[in-house]
């Protein structure tokens, strides 16, 4: 049998704010998401196998845990019996950073749910789809479809009609950051910028007014990434540069194709150990 082939997107947080804290000790917090171009490359097919098989291959799948998003997503799945007994073998290509902030790992997992819902393996509700994503991660639900999303403080997320054509140069350095280190250094809380589900937060004006909260932390910690933030911002015709998610990857963002890749070249010729790309907003 051939393999089926999936587009995993990229995930980037135009803004995010931490809110707070919960007893669980879960942070709150809120943010402006979007999708970008880049995308790892999934393959699947069934196979008549004890035991599913995962591969990571590409230029990022180094270091994978065996513990992952893709395993433990099928770990559920065959726990409820909701894969009728069903093994698959599945390949990724890792074109995603990880530990950047872009979601590569969740938005595969969400990625395998899209294609078992597609192929009605999966008939689920939204409820118990909300309830399978909540198991896995908590990015998971974000990626069920590409479109921008406002993440509310208190977990609400909607969907934006507000699409915006979006250039980037993608840094990403030498090292990444862990998700859980970067919150465990968050000791000051910002106020709610994002509470009234009237108003259009994806307008330029508003998305520049924001911010990435996490900065303050990751820039504490790796110092590094404030020179080169501090390089991208004067990148020509740059709208703005932000690290997305916690890090490490820092974004640049203009108008234009040929403005972005003009700014790449730059950033090459002054960072060649980092890895730069161009790619734009779905």
């Amino acid at each position: 049998m051939n393999f089926k082939i999936i587009k995993s997107y990229a995930k980037i947080n135009l803004s995010l704010g931490v809110t707070g804290k919960l007893k669980s000790g879960y942070h709150t917090i809120e943010s402006l998401i979007s999708f970008l171009t880049l995308y790892d490359e999934i393959k699947i097919r069934k196979i008549k196998n004890k035991d599913h098989k995962i591969h990571f291959i590409g230029k990022f799948s180094k270091g994978i845990n065996k513990n992952n998003t893709v395993s433990n997503l099928l770990k559920i799945l065959d726990k409820n019996n909701l894969l009728n007994s069903q093994k698959y073998f599945i390949k990724i290509k890792k074109n995603i950073p990880q530990k950047s902030g872009l979601g590569g790992g969740s938005m595969n997992a969400s990625s395998l749910i899209r294609f078992f819902k597609s192929k009605k393996i999966l008939n689920f509700s939204k409820i118990k789809i909300a309830n399978l994503t909540e198991q896995i991660g908590s990015d998971v639900k974000l990626g069920l479809d590409y479109k921008n999303k406002i993440l509310f403080s208190n977990g609400r997320v909607k969907t934006s009609s507000t699409k915006k054509r979006l250039f980037v140069i993608i840094i990403q350095p030498n090292f990444g950051c862990s998700t859980k280190k970067v919150y465990k250094g968050v000791k000051k809380y910002s106020s709610k910028k994002v509470k009234n589900e009237k108003v259009d937060y994806f307008s330029f004006s508003n998305i520049l007014k924001l911010q990435n909260d996490l900065e303050n932390v990751v820039f504490k910690n790796y110092p590094k990434l404030i020179q080169v933030k501090s390089f991208m911002e004067h990148l020509p015709n740059i709208l703005f540069a932000r690290m997305t998610g916690s890090g490490s990857s820092i974004l640049g963002y203009f108008l234009t194709k040929n403005s972005a890749i003009y700014a790449a070249k730059i950033f090459k010729k002054k960072y060649k150990n980092y890895w730069c790309i161009t790619s734009k907003t779905i």
